[in-house]
């Protein structure tokens, strides 16, 4: 039997407008609302850059954040959930974990047959986890709209665009610009990319969210697209970093464990 006959569960894309703006925090929350609905849903991210690993049951290293997805799903973590992990290694390059096992060290500037077989097995592990979950909550990397690192990014849109995702972008206010972000954002990815967009999270909004009434009708209004949420500030929730970004500020990591 093809690929193409063989049952595929659906994805949802979250994406970012920067590293650390919440993507992590929205993708759990989603594993955890759905499961909670009695929908069989798995986390999924092609590919990590981080030294923020974690162990699965199998003995895998994977990352952290789909570790801690799967438990909101209700599910045990498994490599096919972050089948490409990089691990900074100093100045030389970073260590390649695929599948869960150390495969090389590579350069800054490796050869572009490296990404493209990389995304094919990145690929092969979403195939998997599609025929076996009934929806796969699919989280991008830093900002999605890199445009000098998009010829080779596997995580992003061409992973999107693989899994016919449609995707939620996440900004945070709290950074300040949040305006900019979206907006600059869409304006820097061609039109396909722009309308696979559809829709905002605004992640970490400080006072009253009635405040920024005014602030959902101009994003709605600029950009065609719904805000379909406005998270409030939050500082009790915490899921180990993995943009580089954050390295500088380091925090304590915790996850409130709540239904």
């Amino acid at each position: 039997m093809s690929v193409k006959n063989l049952k595929k569960a659906p994805c949802i894309a979250v994406f970012g407008t920067g590293s650390d703006v919440g993507k992590s925090v929205v993708s759990t929350a989603l594993c955890r609302l759905f499961a909670n609905q009695g929908i069989r849903v798995a986390p999924y991210k092609a590919q990590n850059m981080s030294n923020n690993s974690g162990v699965t049951p199998e003995g895998l290293e994977m990352g952290r954040a789909q570790i801690v997805q799967a438990e909101a799903a209700k599910i045990s973590p498994h490599v096919d959930m972050n089948p490409v992990l990089l691990k900074p290694t100093a100045e030389i390059g970073s260590q390649v974990v695929l599948l869960g096992s150390v495969i090389e060290t590579v350069k800054p500037g490796s050869d572009s047959a490296d990404h493209e077989w990389l995304f094919k097995k990145a690929c092969d592990a979403l195939v998997r986890l599609r025929r076996g979950y009934d929806l796969i909550i699919l989280e991008g990397a830093g900002s999605c709209a890199e445009v000098n690192l998009m010829p080779h990014d596997i995580v992003n849109f061409r992973m999107a665009e693989y899994a016919d995702a449609p995707v939620i972008l996440v900004a945070d206010i709290h950074r300040g610009g949040v305006f900019a972000q979206i907006v600059g954002t869409l304006n820097c990815l061609e039109k396909p990319y722009r309308s696979q967009i559809k829709g905002f999270i605004v992640n970490r909004f400080r006072w009253d969210i009635s405040l920024f009434e005014d602030g959902i009708q101009w994003i709605e209004k600029k950009t065609r697209k719904n805000v379909f949420g406005v998270l409030p500030w939050y500082n009790h929730i915490r899921i180990d970093p993995e943009d580089s970004v954050v390295i500088e500020n380091p925090r304590k990591v915790f996850v409130e464990n709540t239904d």
